[in-house]
């Protein structure tokens, strides 16, 4: 054989072998894993490319409009707590032990998902991570975990409750229970708040859906003239089962949105979803959450029952409607 034929030969084997490897290489690339954690949105609601739930659905849309198609080049893993905060931790740790790149979470997850991985990147929506000693700061975090902090509305919330039922003296709060150690800043200034508005707060701790029939029958003993729900995992999944107790007990109520409650207060969450994939698809992009500063939300929603307020008897101040963003007939 002659040397230009066996030269010839070794130029067609090279640029073979490096076929092969680049074949090889864009069948080994691997594909990135989000996961995406709720605290009580129904799991059967969360899964496929067009999930029915609209929070989830929401997020990969977002995802989708940035480039990353679910299923193509990225794989979106949906978890529920489905209103069980206790199964959080099972969660992440499953999560952490899958390898996904980041997890999305919201309220008591993004402690969950701090506890299982402290390299693994969480985008979190949470009220004050700062407060709950999650973060350095809002500005420069300094751990594996940025996000969207949405401010306390408690004062907020009450007040507008206050606006349309201004008889009320003795309002019910359902929330968790605090921890151990110091007060929890948030309750004592929503008590020198309430104190403000003439009102007396009776607490009344609900960490779990078995706990709401004990806490239901606290507010009966208590003799309440008002509800007020806190945006908790519990809450929120079990919002129309609250609401028709308010309704049934005749209590103006305010809280979470969809449970038939007369009044809700809150951040637009879908925007704030779309504001998480944002971070996230910088995170994928090579950004360190320590150095993404939070977020907080810019779009907020008051949304009156009339329908609820009706049935309660209250005429709601035409003060307040003009400020309504949805009124519920």
């Amino acid at each position: 054989m002659s040397p230009t034929r066996r030269s010839c030969i070794r130029t067609i084997a090279m640029c073979a072998l490096l076929v092969s490897a680049g074949a090889t290489g864009q069948r080994t690339a691997r594909i990135p894993r989000v996961a995406l954690v709720f605290g009580a949105v129904p799991a059967a609601e969360m899964v496929g490319p067009e999930p029915t739930h609209p929070y989830a659905r929401t997020f990969v849309h977002a995802m989708r409009d940035l480039g990353f198609v679910d299923g193509r080049n990225i794989i979106i893993e949906p978890r529920s707590a489905e209103a069980h905060p206790d199964r959080l931790p099972g969660l992440m740790r499953e999560l952490v032990d899958l390898g996904v790149d980041g997890i999305v979470t919201t309220g008591p997850g993004v402690k969950a998902a701090l506890d299982a991985t402290d390299r693994i990147a969480i985008v979190g929506l949470i009220d004050d991570p700062v407060e709950a000693g999650l973060v350095d700061s809002l500005a420069r975090p300094g751990r594996n975990l940025t996000g969207i902090t949405d401010p306390l509305l408690h004062g907020k919330r009450l007040q507008l409750l206050k606006e349309a039922a201004p008889e009320i003296t003795r309002v019910a709060v359902i929330s968790y229970r605090p921890p151990p150690g110091p007060p929890v800043r948030w309750r004592s200034k929503f008590a020198t708040e309430a104190r403000a508005m003439g009102l007396s707060l009776v607490w009344v701790g609900v960490d779990t859906p078995e706990d709401l029939d004990p806490g239901f029958a606290t507010i009966i003993r208590e003799r309440v003239d008002g509800l007020y729900v806190t945006p908790t995992h519990v809450n929120y999944g079990y919002r129309q089962r609250i609401g028709d107790f308010a309704l049934k007990q005749r209590l103006p109520a305010v809280g979470v949105s969809d449970g038939g409650l007369l009044l809700s207060y809150e951040s637009d969450y879908l925007d704030q979803l779309r504001r998480a994939a944002a971070l996230v698809k910088k995170i994928l992009d090579g950004a360190k959450p320590a150095d993404l500063p939070f977020e907080q939300p810019t779009k907020y929603s008051l949304v009156i029952n009339l329908k609820t307020a009706k049935a309660l008897g209250i005429t709601i101040p035409q003060s307040l409607l003009i400020r309504a963003d949805e009124v519920i007939q």
